[in-house]
C-alpha cells in the first residue's frame, strides 16, 4: 500500500513541483504563454503561498511529490470567493483518485479560511481535468472572474462551498 501525505510546500519542494507543471502542460501541449507555464512564480511556489488566505499541497506518494494543488485569493475575485490553483498530477498517479483527493482538501482549505466559493480557469486542453471538476461539482461560467493573468485559459468554473459553523 503506498504512503499518501497532502502536506503544505516547503521551499525545498519548488524545483520538483514547477517541474512537475511544466511536465504536465508540455504533455498536453498547453505549455503556451499566457499560462502557469511561463508565470515566474511558478518557480517559487513557496513564496507565492505565503500570501494570507492562500494554501499550496504537496501530493507526496511514497516519497515522491506526485503532484499539487492550491488556494488563492485572487486579485479582482468577489468577496467569499478564492481561485483553485495549479492543480497538477503526474501521469503515473492519474485515475486513481489523487486528483479528487487534492481538490477536496482545497475545499477544506476554503472553508477554513471563510470562502464560499472556489473558481478556476482551465483550458481545452486539459480535458481530463474538466472532466474531474465537473464530477467535484464545478460548473462552467461564460467569462473569466479576477485578474489572474492567465489570458491563456479560456475556460471558467465555479463551485459555492458551504461554510463552516461559527462555533466548530
Amino acid at each position: 500500500m503506498a504512503n499518501i501525505t497532502l502536506r503544505p510546500i516547503i521551499k525545498a519542494d519548488n524545483l520538483t513541483i514547477a517541474s512537475v507543471i511544466r511536465t504536465v502542460l508540455t504533455e498536453f501541449k498547453a505549455n503556451k504563454p499566457g499560462t502557469v507555464y511561463f508565470d515566474p512564480t511558478t518557480d517559487d511556489l513557496f513564496s507565492l503561498f505565503s500570501t494570507p488566505l492562500s494554501q499550496y499541497w504537496i501530493l507526496d506518494i511514497d516519497g515522491k511529490i506526485a503532484g499539487g494543488a492550491g488556494i488563492f485569493p485572487t486579485v479582482g475575485l468577489p468577496k467569499g470567493c478564492c481561485e483553485l490553483v495549479k492543480l497538477y498530477l503526474l501521469p503515473e498517479y492519474r485515475r486513481k483518485g489523487y486528483g479528487k483527493l487534492m481538490i477536496e482538501k482545497c475545499i477544506e482549505s476554503v472553508q477554513n479560511h471563510g470562502f464560499t466559493q472556489i473558481y478556476l480557469e482551465t483550458m481545452p486542453e486539459l480535458k481530463n481535468a474538466m472532466s474531474l471538476y465537473e464530477q467535484c461539482g464545478f460548473t462552467y461560467l461564460k467569462g473569466p472572474m479576477g485578474n489572474s493573468g492567465h489570458f491563456g485559459c479560456d475556460l471558467w468554473m465555479i463551485k459555492e462551498v458551504e461554510s463552516l459553523p461559527a462555533d466548530r
